[in-house]
């Protein structure tokens, strides 16, 4: 494959066209197109649907473009850092983040890394499902809780209690009544029926659930426990306000387990300067990791 060929076409998919290209990197429209032709009769594939007003990608084009546009952002960044040209953060950086934590304000920590990173194309997806940052393209991904047994490398930078929550409507059993199953909204993935050890100021209890409903989101799970759809287990940080409110009745922390929010990303053995800029980014609005860091991140009320 023509490296110099495969740059040219990840800059005209980059910036959406032919003609936009030719205007930011000054090279003839005639010679990208020409580039790109010769990088599909090479490949035996057809990467760019022509006769399109807006540049569309074929099927095999996106996916090369999303697999290679990170190497070869990594290429250049080894590049200058042999050059001694160590300079500030620049190029593409596409995160994929969870729907819930998206929507605890990483939009303005992402506005405020485009403030202080304006050479860097940031990009951020939320999505549940556990993408692999080389196959899908991405530089970084944020998770919850992942699997110990991953390959990939990272870093904590949030923890966070989970407690037990149920709307005030549903009462908590006993500790003698542990046999009697309570309703509980899960996620999905997990067991149908489970026993939870919960801690509150009688003691250790033994919380026998039967899943009522299954939501693949934590945001989701929250909506249905605040509308009486029974209990579930969720990071206190999230539910503390309803708490506060009366919105929700706590009936323990979890015994033995929590939740940790990880960046992870692909081995390699020196992480990019953008990459590296946006963790420090997270670990300085969650402080030891602490979910305090919210707090701020909350707009008020209006």
């Amino acid at each position: 494959m023509d490296l110099e060929a495969l740059i040219d076409f990840n800059t005209v998919a980059s910036h959406g066209g032919f003609s936009r290209a030719s205007r930011t990197t000054g090279r003839p429209k005639a010679t990208l197109s020409r580039r790109v032709r010769q990088l599909e009769d090479s490949l035996g594939v057809r990467l760019i649907e022509r006769g399109a007003r807006t540049l569309r990608l074929t099927e095999e084009g996106v996916a090369l473009h999303e697999q290679t546009s990170v190497l070869l952002d990594r290429i250049d960044e080894i590049q200058q850092t042999l050059k001694g040209e160590a300079g500030l953060p620049h190029g593409r950086l596409r995160i994929s983040a969870p729907v819930l934590f998206a929507q605890r304000g990483l939009g303005r920590i992402a506005a405020r890394y485009a403030a202080a990173y304006p050479d860097v194309q940031l990009e951020i997806s939320a999505d549940d499902r556990f993408v692999d940052p080389l196959a899908d393209g991405y530089d970084l991904v944020l998770r919850a809780n992942p699997a110990p047994t991953t390959d990939l490398a990272g870093r904590c930078f949030l923890r966070d209690e989970l407690v037990v929550v149920a709307h005030p409507s549903i009462p908590r059993p006993d500790a003698a009544d542990e046999v009697a199953p309570v309703p509980a909204v899960m996620l999905s993935g997990t067991a149908e029926e489970a026993l939870w050890n919960i801690v509150h100021e009688q003691g250790v209890q033994r919380l026998r659930t039967r899943t009522s409903l299954r939501l693949s989101s934590m945001a989701m799970v929250h909506d249905a426990v605040l509308d009486g759809a029974g209990v579930a287990m969720m990071p206190r940080s999230l539910v503390q306000p309803d708490v506060d409110t009366g919105g929700l009745r706590q009936w323990g922390r979890v015994e033995g387990r929590g939740s940790e929010v990880w960046a992870l990303y692909a081995p390699h053995r020196h992480v990019s300067r953008k990459v590296s800029a946006f963790i420090r980014m997270l670990t300085e609005q969650f402080v030891d990791g602490s979910a305090d860091g919210f707090a701020s991140l909350r707009r008020p009320a209006a």
